[in-house]
Parts: structure tokens; C-alpha cells; sequence
């Protein structure tokens, strides 16, 4: 071969080489941030997935979940939007009636729809449409320290609403704060809803808001009893979810109620803290609140394709068991709950167990600010500036007018 057909031949596998680079396809995923261990998650199934994928390139930003909606919000109306993102379910059915969510189900046959644990998969399904993958899931249940608990002379966690009434007492004269009540940021609406619902209520019912109800006031004058007695955190409007937490696991709160996640961070920071889980305590029914975050594939994205294959991928057993084992959640698919290490975990079977009882976020629009409005009102509450009954009537006038919108 001569020297300058080899140049041409050189020359010909370079601008090969050039055009495949430039056919390579870059997936961009928001990640909503978890803990320490999401950002290295995401990045090492991406660099899992290139090595079996080399034409697709994917590109990992993680963002706190308090500046998550916004964000997105914001790409969007600018263009500017990843391919995929996580999302809360609860913003869901919003980003579909925007037109921003791409329907999943033609990427989709019988066998990965089959994957999924039928509970976990339905919040994700609106108008006979799948939208969004259920990638994190939990439930709620209750925490004690058995420790505590037997300082006091409690032997077993309360049942009820009443009996954990009777045993913060006997704690309070132990000097020990009984239970963590959350009143601060996100979610403080749930952790009334925790009692609402065990009352017998309903958050939102036939489109409107629901919770102004008998039993809507009887579960927030017992709160506000819980803290008038003294048998709270000092000033629960000062304290957030991961405040709570923080105090349970210092020993420094008897009982409270929160998510699957505990359990790693109380084996990584506190992992001689001699404690249980319980259901909520109930007073006319079991209930407790089931989450799910989804991921979904936004409809102006230009590698569709290319980002399913990433979703399909993060759906397999081995990376779903790692994430969900590694932030503390639920199983969302059957593969990961056939996995030893949940099959055979007694405290998450605890909130397995709680599932036929569960109660998700409704599926409906204004859902934010209707969380807003019950926040702010069981926040005055449990400052003293206003009572549940005016509070919560309050509230459901401002729900239901983003209700629906």
C-alpha cells in the first residue's frame, strides 16, 4: 500500500472516529439529593451504563429537594431542562397538565410494567396513562427508644392515641420528652395528617378540601394538647423532620413517627441506640402516609430514545436493590423485595406491613399550595394564635381555591 493511500485509509478512520463522537448522545438526569450517598449513586450507574452503552453519554446534576420544583420550573420556561428528572409524585399530575411529561407507556411492555409492585406504580399513572417510575418509595411508622420507655415503666409502645397521652405523662415526670412533633418546613402539614387520618379524615375528598372536618379538629386539638401538657420537644414550630430525627437519635425524644430512612442513619450515627418501630398510633382506624418520588422523561427532550435506555437500565434488580438500600427506602419493584436484605429485615417489614393502610398524596393540581395553607394554619395552632376549628376552615377556603386550578 502506498504512502498516500495509507493517509487517505488514516484520514478515513479519523473522520470515521469524528462522525461516531458526534453521534455519541448525552442523557441529562436531575437528581433530587437524598443524602451523601445520591451524587455517587447516580454517577457510578452512569459510568456503569456508558461502559455497556459507549454511544451514550449521561450527565448527572443533583439538586436539594428545596429548590428542586423551582428549578425545574424554571429550565423549563427556559428551555434549558434536563432529559430526565426525579420528581415529587405529588407534582405530577401539574407537569402533566402543562403538557411536560411524556407518556411512558409506549416505551414500555408487559414484562417492565410487571417489575414494579402494583401500589408503588399506580401514583405514577394518571388518566389511564403511566407518567412518572416510581424510583423512591416509603412509608411512615413510629420510632421509640425502649429505653425510655422503660425508664418510665412502659413496656410496650402506645397503640393509641390515648395510651401514648398516658405514657407521655409518666415520661414527661421522668424528665424526658415524649413525642417529636414536627412544625417546621416541609411536610409539617403530613405530621398532622398522620393523626387527621387515624381520626377518620380525609385530606381532600371529590375535589375539595376535606380536612375542616370533626375529625380534622379533634386530631389538631389533641396535638395542641400533646404540647400544652408539655409532653412535646420544647416549640415544635422550631423543629423540622431532620431536627426531629436528630433528637431521636441523641436520645434525646421517647418517640416519633418518620420514614425507612432512619434506620441507615441511626446505624451509621447512633448504632447503640436500643430502639423499635410501631404503626402510628391510631384512634378510630390504622393509617399511615405512603410516598413515592418519580422519575419522569420530560416530552421536550431531543434524546428520548437514549434516556429510556438509562430508565430501563436503572429499573434492573442490581441497581435498584443498591439505591434503595443505600437511602433507606421502601422496595418499589419485586425483584428488590425478594432481595435478602429486605425480605428478611423485620423493621422494614414494619412498614411493608403498614401498606394496606396507607395513605397517598391526592392526585391533584394546586397540591402545593394547598400543603401551604395546612401548614401555616396548624403552625398558628401550635403557637396559640389561633384555634384548630378557625384555623382549618381557614386553611380549606385557600385550598380549595388552588384546588383543581
Amino acid at each position: 500500500m502506498s504512502r498516500r493511500s495509507g493517509t487517505i485509509l488514516a484520514a478515513a478512520a479519523l473522520a470515521l472516529g469524528l462522525a461516531g463522537a458526534a453521534r455519541a448522545e448525552t442523557v441529562r438526569v436531575t437528581a433530587a439529593y437524598y443524602s451523601d450517598k445520591t451524587g455517587p449513586y447516580f454517577e457510578q450507574m452512569a459510568k456503569e451504563f456508558h461502559a455497556a452503552n459507549p454511544g451514550i453519554d449521561i450527565k448527572i446534576e443533583v439538586v436539594n429537594w428545596d429548590n428542586l420544583l423551582q428549578k425545574l420550573q424554571t429550565d423549563i420556561s427556559g428551555g434549558t431542562n434536563s432529559d430526565i428528572s426525579i420528581i415529587g409524585t405529588r407534582w405530577l399530575l401539574d407537569f402533566v397538565k402543562d403538557g411536560q411529561a411524556e407518556p411512558l407507556d409506549g416505551y414500555m411492555d408487559s414484562a417492565f410494567k410487571g417489575r414494579f409492585i402494583g401500589a408503588f406504580l399506580a401514583p405514577g399513572q394518571i388518566g389511564g396513562k403511566t407518567y412518572g417510575l416510581p424510583i423512591a418509595a416509603s412509608a411512615r411508622a413510629m420510632y421509640y427508644n425502649k429505653d425510655l420507655l422503660a425508664k418510665a415503666g412502659i413496656s410496650a409502645p402506645p397503640a393509641t392515641w390515648e395510651e401514648l397521652a398516658a405514657d407521655a405523662a409518666k415520661l414527661k415526670a421522668q424528665g424526658i420528652a415524649a413525642f417529636g412533633l414536627q412544625g417546621k418546613a416541609i411536610e409539617t402539614d403530613v405530621y398532622w395528617y398522620y393523626a387527621l387520618w387515624t381520626y377518620g379524615g380525609d385530606v381532600v375528598k371529590d375535589g375539595k378540601a376535606a380536612f375542616a372536618s370533626d375529625a380534622g379538629v379533634k386530631a389538631l386539638t389533641m396535638y395542641k394538647s400533646l404540647i400544652d401538657k408539655g409532653y412535646t420537644e420544647d416549640g415544635p414550630t422550631n423543629y423540622t423532620r431532620e431536627d426531629l430525627q436528630n433528637l431521636f437519635k441523641q436520645g434525646r425524644v421517647a418517640m416519633m413517627i418518620t420514614a425507612p430512612f432512619l434506620i441507615n442513619q441511626i446505624e451509621k450515627e447512633a448504632p447503640k441506640l436500643n430502639y423499635g418501630i410501631a404503626p402510628v398510633p391510631k384512634e378510630t382506624r390504622n393509617a399511615t402516609y405512603a410516598v413515592t418520588d418519580s422519575v419522569v422523561l420530560f416530552k421536550n427532550s431531543k434524546v428520548k430514545k437514549a434516556a429510556w435506555k438509562f430508565l430501563d437500565f436503572l429499573f434492573t434488580k442490581d441497581p435498584r436493590v443498591a439505591f434503595t438500600k443505600g437511602e433507606g427506602f421502601l422496595p418499589t419493584t419485586k425483584a428488590e423485595a425478594a432481595d435478602p436484605y429486605f425480605a428478611q429485615n423485620a423493621r422494614l417489614q414494619t412498614f411493608v406491613n403498614l401498606l394496606p393502610n396507607a395513605h397517598f398524596a391526592p392526585t391533584v393540581t394546586g397540591w402545593e399550595d394547598t400543603a401551604k395553607a395546612v401548614s401555616d394554619a396548624v403552625q398558628s395552632v401550635y403557637l396559640g394564635k389561633d384555634q384548630p376549628a378557625p384555623a382549618l376552615k381557614h386553611a380549606a377556603e385557600l385550598a380549595d381555591q388552588a384546588l383543581g386550578k
